[in-house]
């Protein structure tokens, strides 16, 4: 699939903007097949695989945010799949909600299509299906090993105490740039930047919930831990060398 154009599912029930957005997606050389309803998309996740998936908050039948949850609940490969949520500006609660269901990104209404390329190509670049256009080589094959906590670059997998833990596309960007940086602060601007290229339109507080997210996967206790630290008004930081 790597040699074709990356598939995107784009789920909106509004005309229109499906036809806009797939115009526009597919000028920078996508594949899309849209939906119109949350039902359709589902039903299309399990007959198709996608390289993306971009949804509208606000659908018939079954919403945005419970797609969102089914994927993220699913098993295989396409449970992994990037998601970026559409949300409207005063959907503040939305946004929150869609990052707790382990949506990796969102784009806010009215948007650009500028910035709708901008994400795009950041979630597929993230999930190694985008062009490289500096033609850069993947990253060594190698793991990275703190105290109970393993981390295995090639196959972005994650396994703490000998158990396997499940993360999103951002959450092993933000836990491996935390841990190859250890005892280094970062502010929430620095790992916004890190992750998607820039902070631009994105809410700082993005970071704080792909942190809890990962200290409940591999803290003991996510209010005394061990790896993820808390740096007050600055950002977050790993812990120290032993």
């Amino acid at each position: 699939m790597a040699d074709s154009a990356p598939r995107i599912l784009l789920a909106d029930d509004e005309r229109s903007i499906q036809t806009l957005l797939s115009f526009a997606l597919e000028k920078d050389g996508y594949e899309v097949v849209s939906a119109s309803n949350g039902t359709e998309a589902l039903g299309l996740l399990k007959e198709q695989q996608f390289d993306l998936v971009v949804l509208d908050v606000m659908m018939p039948r079954v919403d945005g945010l419970e797609v969102c949850r089914r994927i993220r609940g699913g098993s295989g490969p396409q449970a992994e799949v990037p998601i970026i949520m559409l949300t409207a500006k005063s959907e503040e609660i939305d946004k929150v909600l869609g990052l707790e269901l382990g949506a990796d990104d969102y784009i806010t209404k009215p948007f650009s299509l500028r910035e709708l390329s901008s994400r795009v190509r950041a979630a597929l670049r993230r999930a190694g299906m985008g062009r490289r256009d500096d033609g850069a080589a993947e990253e060594d094959e190698e793991t990275v090993t703190i105290h109970e906590l393993t981390l295995d670059r090639a196959r972005r997998r994650v396994s703490v105490r000998g158990e396997e833990v499940q993360t999103t596309y951002v959450e092993f960007e933000i836990l491996l740039a935390l841990a190859t940086s250890r005892g280094r602060v970062f502010t929430r601007d620095m790992l916004l930047t890190r992750i998607w290229g820039d902070s631009a339109y994105r809410d700082p507080r993005t970071i704080d919930v792909h942190i809890r997210h990962l200290r409940e996967k591999l803290e003991l206790d996510a209010k005394d831990p061990e790896y993820l630290f808390t740096v007050r008004g600055v950002g977050y930081r790993f812990r120290d060398l032993d």
